[in-house]
Formats: structure tokens, sequence, C-alpha cells
């Protein structure tokens, strides 16, 4: 297989950055995008602020006794979004070849790149460059032969840098890496691995594939090629989202029946938006209900033909979430999500979650 040259971009502390950029005072502070209230959650942390230990998904009342001085700031994803399609724009003036993972990443093939230039470290570098004039922001870059070698360089250098793990120095690269590094092995994994005496790449890649099927499953093939620092996924502009959702915590637990609904509303059109902006469309609604004791249900519907209106979808979560009311519990976080797309439909933009707190 002929290989390619890869570029995975990675905004800096994307969220809390634009924050800093759009408000000087927040500069040099801690950073928390979120809300401070007892149900919140952080859904970003500038730099100063991971310092201390805080990080995204941290409950705002750990993340506060863990900095004191910690400021917190609504989040503002309307601004992501515009932002994000800048640096997109970028992008796309180097490679047509360009897979988005979320508003602040995204994967380049400049095997060919529109601009003529030699290698993809200076195509990098120069990407980099023209993001931070155009937004002011800085990006990290990993560049490699594979998307995997890619996105574990963009972390080798973080913030405002950029790694290059060549052909030859892949399986070498790989082997040195703890298993918990690795991206795509979570926590879990890497316990159940650390379990069996697989503590690093080198250890990885000592097992069979026999080995790893048994006690990976499916995944245990991509483990042994990753192992090696092989990686056969192409880039893929036109990749489709399996599923676009979101979701809020409410400040208290609900029972009131109105109250629950206005938040499904509310999600509801919060999932609109991105469908109207990506032109994509589902056919299937789940709305997601947490309860006051943590225990969480799904109920869903499919329909024959793609939900094409707001209206239909609103109507769609609202019929489903009544299927549990009146709550005998009180209800802490609602959530709809869109999914089984239609195949024609590009999937080139990510909707990130709102946090109502």
């Amino acid at each position: 297989m002929a290989l390619h040259k890869i570029i995975h971009i990675d905004m800096d502390a994307f969220y809390a950055s634009v924050e800093q950029r759009d408000n000087p005072a927040l500069r040099g502070k801690p950073v928390a995008v979120g809300y401070a209230e007892q149900r919140g959650v952080v859904a970003a942390a500038s730099y100063e602020a991971r310092k201390y230990g805080v990080r995204s998904a941290m409950p705002s009342v750990t993340a506060r006794r863990k900095c004191a001085e910690l400021v917190f700031v609504p989040p503002r994803f309307e601004v992501y979004r515009s932002v994000s399609q800048e640096i997109r724009d970028i992008f796309e003036d180097y490679t047509p070849l360009v897979e988005p993972l979320s508003l602040d990443e995204a994967y380049l093939d400049v095997t060919e790149n529109l601009r003529g230039i030699p290698t993809a470290a200076a195509t990098a570098k120069e990407i980099r460059a023209r993001i931070f004039e155009k937004t002011g922001l800085t990006a990290s870059a990993g560049i490699s032969y594979n998307k995997f070698l890619a996105k574990q360089a963009s972390d080798h250098r973080k913030p405002n840098g950029q790694f290059v793990i060549l052909p030859e120095q892949g399986a070498a690269f790989v082997a040195t890496l703890p298993v918990g590094k690795f991206h795509g092995i979570g926590r879990v994994t890497a316990e159940k691995m650390n379990g069996l005496g697989i503590f690093t790449g080198a250890d990885l890649r000592a097992q069979s594939i026999y080995f790893l099927q048994q006690h990976f499953g499916k995944s245990g093939s991509w483990y042994y090629m990753i192992s090696r620092g092989e990686d056969d996924r192409v880039v893929n502009p036109e990749r489709m989202r399996k599923s676009s959702g979101s979701e809020t915590t409410f400040r208290e637990d609900l029972k009131d029946p109105a109250a629950i609904e206005a938040g499904i509303l509310e999600m509801a059109n919060d999932v609109w938006g991105w469908c109207e902006k990506t032109g994509s469309y589902g056919r299937t609604v789940t709305v997601k209900i947490k309860f006051a004791d943590f225990k969480q249900i799904t109920r869903s519907r499919s329909f024959s033909a793609p939900v094409a209106t707001q209206e239909a979808l609103r109507e769609a979560s609202l019929g489903l979430v009544r299927t549990v009311l009146p709550a005998h519990i009180g209800i802490r976080l609602v959530g709809v999500t869109m999914s089984n797309f239609n195949e024609e439909a590009a999937q080139t933009v990510q909707l990130s979650l709102g946090f109502a707190s």
C-alpha cells in the first residue's frame, strides 16, 4: 500500500482559548467553559486550569475544589462553530481530503497538497501559521504516514507545536508508548491489558492476533495492527456521522412534566440547528432520560423517511419523553439524538453538547 502524508491538526484548548481571545481579562487565568452551579460540568479547560488538574467533563464542584481561582465562562457554541468553519476553510486551501473529527480537530491527507509544498511538515507549519493569523488561536499538529500515528504525534508537542513520525520510525515509536496513551484505548481496556502483562506497545506487539482476539474480540485485530505502527484507514471527507445529539443536566431534579418537556424541546431545537447547518436528516429519534438515582433509560422511534422538519423532531421527542411521564422520581438529565442518517447526506460538522448547567 502506498504511503500517505497525513496531518492531524488539533486546536489547543479550543473553547477556552476562544474565550481568552475574546476577553483579554481572562488571559493567563485558569478558565473553565461551563457553569459553576452545583450540577454544572466543565466543557473545556484552559491550560492554566489544567495545571490544577481541571479537565473537561469534570463536575464543576470538583473543578472548583481543585482550583479556587477558577473562572467559569458560559459556552458560546455558535461562536466556536463559526471559528471552526474559518479553520476548515484554511484546510481546504491545501487539500480536499479533510476529515473533521470535531469542531477543534481534523485529519488532512496532503500527499498531493494543492499548494505544491514539498513536505507534510512544511505544510502543517504553514497551516498553523495561517490559523494563528486568521483566528489568533494556536494549533498543534502531528504528521505521519497514517491516521493513528498522526493522532499520536499531535499530542507530542502540545501546545503550539508539531511532531513528525517517519515511516521508518513508526514501529519503534509505538513500542515505547504505554498502552494507556494509545488513541482509542481507554482506561478500562488499558487496565485489562496491564492485567495480562501488556504495558507498552512492545508488549502488545509480542502477542499473537489470536490471543488479542480472544481477550478483546473484534478490537484485537486493530490492536495487532497499531502495535506495529500500521493503520490502513483513509482520510474520508464524506465520513458519515452515526448520530448527532444534545443533552442537558437540570439545575435541580425535575418532576414537573411541563419543565421536563421544555428541556426536551430545547435539546431538539439544538439538534435541529445542526441538521439545518449540515443538511443532514436522520430517520431515528432517541430520547435519553437520567433519573435522580442515576438510573438511565432511552426511548427511540424510527420513521420510514428522514425527519425533515423541526416540528416533526419536536413532536417525536415529546412523544418519546411522555412515555415516562409523570415521573415518580426526579429527572436530572434529558437528551435528544438523531441517527440513522440519509446515506447521501455528508456529515462534516460535529454538534458539541450544550450544557444548561
